[in-house]
């Protein structure tokens, strides 16, 4: 299954990581790779609860990401 995952910078230090799609499942680390191998356990973990409580595994189709650059006055 592949996801988007959005990582930002810490607001003190390191970075955080998390899914969209899947709420609630963020994770951080101190740096890009250690949050993104984090997040990576994370959804892991996230998905085999959904499996075991047989609920559904949340999916992102139709979904597009695209960058908009704006220019304010």
């Amino acid at each position: 299954m592949k996801y988007t995952v959005v990582l930002e910078k810490g607001r003190e230090s390191g970075y955080v990581a998390y899914v969209p799609v899947l709420r609630g499942c963020v994770s951080q680390g101190r740096t890009k790779a250690e949050a993104l191998k984090n997040i990576r356990e994370a959804m892991e973990i996230y998905i085999e609860a959904l499996l075991k409580d047989q609920l559904p595994i949340p999916t992102e189709t139709g979904k597009e990401l695209v960058e908009v650059v704006v220019h304010a006055r």
